[in-house]
């Protein structure tokens, strides 16, 4: 019943900045926290950022730590993902994900947005 939708992807050149959104609709639980992730090639998936749904508590991975920016509008359904002087190895699709109340587990995914950072 959950859609995740992203958009705002891109190719864009080192130190170059990108804002990321994905947008929920169709819900019929509420939500306890989402999540982006990403996934270079040749590498594991990484996690980026997640962000509690009620409170706004946030979390980052180190590797984007004082760059990225995770925020959410809870009257929009929507989550952002502000990033901030990109590296070349910020390449990679990137996901979001939503952690239902009374589940475990992020248990929805969008379908990825690719960015690309060249130097």
């Amino acid at each position: 019943q959950v859609q995740l939708v992203e958009s705002g992807g891109g190719s864009v050149q080192a130190g170059d900045s990108l804002m990321l959104s994905c947008a929920a609709s169709g819900r019929t639980f509420g939500t306890y926290g989402m999540g982006w992730f990403r996934r270079a090639p040749g590498k594991e998936r990484e996690f980026v950022a997640a962000i509690s749904w009620s409170g706004g508590i946030t979390y980052y991975g180190d590797s984007v730590k004082g760059r990225f920016t995770i925020s959410r509008e809870k009257a929009k359904n929507t989550m952002y993902l502000r990033m901030n002087s990109l590296k070349p190895e910020d390449t990679a699709v990137y996901y979001c994900a939503e952690q239902p109340l009374g589940s475990t587990e992020y248990a929805y995914w969008g379908q990825g947005t690719q960015v690309t950072v060249s130097s």
